[in-house]
């Protein structure tokens, strides 16, 4: 009895360090100057685009910030009360079969932009496998959404979490999906003009237009949780 008490004792300590891994920072963390942009607990520092909080669909649950599609209330892309400009984005996301969502950022709010993704270049969350948009491959998930296709295939399968990455600083953007690098490429010269020129952005006023902006998590209509959503200013 006395085994089987300690053993049962060091597995809820082992639960309990585990549970106590997410939305949290490390010292190492706070010392390279990231911040947590959820803390596992509450929706603040973030709000839909074009409002001033958070609606209903956008919930906390297990210590996931979730969109439940089924909640009509509250729809849409939340995104970060903070912008950004040069930065390293972190986040853990687990998307539902047949799940398409993403990520979106230096997005400028503004009421003549009526969805994030007009101003937003997208950093593509899907499920490769199944989701209906998974026909370019410009469109799977790590891509720079409709303008450079992963390098890698390295999605775990829907239901499972991944961990992306988003680095921008002066201009160089590098995506990672699951430790690999998915995207490198430098936003605003004459490469990029031409890469946006052929793809559906090419008469897109204000798309990546703007060289400061929100962080977005975009509302596709199936259900997505994040988790570990941190950030350091570069």
């Amino acid at each position: 009895m006395k085994k089987l008490t300690s053993l049962l004792a060091l597995v809820l300590t082992a639960n309990c360090m585990f549970a106590q891994t997410h939305s949290e920072l490390s010292s190492k963390e706070k010392k390279e100057g990231w911040h947590l942009l959820f803390d596992g607990k509450a929706k603040e520092g973030w709000h839909n685009y074009l409002a001033t909080s958070a609606g209903p669909a956008w919930g906390v649950s297990d210590g996931t910030l979730q969109l439940d599609p089924t909640v009509k209330d509250g729809r849409g892309d939340v995104v970060t009360d903070k912008e950004y400009e040069n930065f390293e984005l972190s986040v853990d996301w687990n998307i539902a079969e047949e799940g398409n969502s993403g990520i979106m950022f230096i997005v400028h709010e503004d009421k003549a932009f009526e969805n994030t993704y007009i101003t937003g270049p997208e950093y593509q969350l899907l499920d490769d496998k199944k989701a209906e948009d998974n026909k370019k491959p410009s469109h799977l998930a790590a891509s720079l959404y409709d303008i450079i296709a992963p390098a890698k295939e390295v999605e775990n399968p829907a239901g499972q979490w991944n961990h992306t990455v988003i680095r921008l600083q002066n201009g160089e953007l590098t995506f990672w999906l699951n430790g690999v690098q998915t995207v490198k490429t430098h936003l605003w010269d004459a490469n990029w003009d031409a890469m946006v020129a052929k793809s559906k952005f090419k008469n897109w006023k204000g798309f990546a237009a703007y060289h400061k902006g929100h962080i977005a998590l975009q509302d596709h209509g199936y259900h997505i949780a994040f988790r570990n959503i941190k950030i350091r200013e570069l």
